[in-house]
Order: C-alpha cells, then structure tokens, then sequence
C-alpha cells in the first residue's frame, strides 16, 4: 500500500503558513512543504487541489488578487488548462497555505478545522510507524502504546 504524505502549499511571508507548519510540527503530522514561489507548481497537483476544492475556485484562488484586478482576468471564464497556466504564472494569485492530503485540501488556518484535519493524518504516520523496519528504534514507536 502506497502512503501519502500530506503537502502544504506555502509561501515565505505567509503567517497563517507558519502557523500551520508549527501546528504539524509540534504533533509530529508529517508533511511536505511547497514553496509556491520557489517552485512551479505541476499541472497534476494543480488538478489535484481543483478536484477536491467544494467550491472550486473561490476556495483557492483570491479575486482580489492584484494581479487578477490589473489584467481584468475572469477565473471564471477560463478553461482549466488556461486557469493552471494562469496560476503557474501567477502562484501569488493562490490563497494560502494550501494542506492537501489523499481526501481533501484545507485552504488557510483555522485552528478548529485543521484540528479535524489531522488526526487522519496522525493515524498514517502511525502505521507508517509501524510498516518501518526502524521500528523499534523510533522515537515514535513509543507513541504508539495507547493502542491508536
């Protein structure tokens, strides 16, 4: 069985990402970091975060973005490939941070909801815990007595 891990999406003077980063720190979620700005982002992931998005692009992308008002673009009004070629171009545009795992995305931080998040989260780091032939040397395997 192959496991996710879960990717944040962040940028670098995002406050509401570092607060998320050292929410997942302190409780040991595992995860994967990306710069928004650092690097582009792939077609797939940006399909990935669409799907799964309710609301489709008013969760994830700020209309009110400088760049969306200077260019008078509609998101609207652009086809999906247009739309990811936009947001590679302009990854300012995306709201942040972006937590995606297998199931579901979570845009910005909202201590209440990214606490239903995680433990999902938790739970796979656990048995990723218990599938590693580091077991019982990790410092998480102690973690794991409550019988989670």
């Amino acid at each position: 069985m192959l496991l996710h891990m879960i990717t944040i999406y962040t940028s670098p003077s995002c406050s509401s990402c570092k607060k998320v980063i050292d929410y997942f720190n302190k409780e040991e979620i595992p995860y994967v970091q990306k710069d928004i700005f650092s690097s582009v982002l792939k077609e797939s992931e940006l399909k990935d975060i669409l799907i799964k998005s309710e609301n489709g692009t008013d969760d994830i992308i700020s209309k009110r973005s400088k760049i969306i008002k200077e260019a008078k673009v509609d998101i609207d009004q652009l086809t999906i490939s247009q739309l990811i070629h936009f947001i590679q171009d302009n990854p300012s545009v995306l709201k942040r941070p972006i937590i995606v795992d297998d199931h579901r995305i979570q845009v910005g931080y909202n201590e209440e909801d990214i606490g239903s998040f995680l433990p999902i989260a938790k739970k796979m780091a656990l048995w990723a815990c218990r599938m590693c032939p580091e077991n019982k040397t990790c410092d998480h395997s102690n973690d794991d007595k409550n019988g989670d």
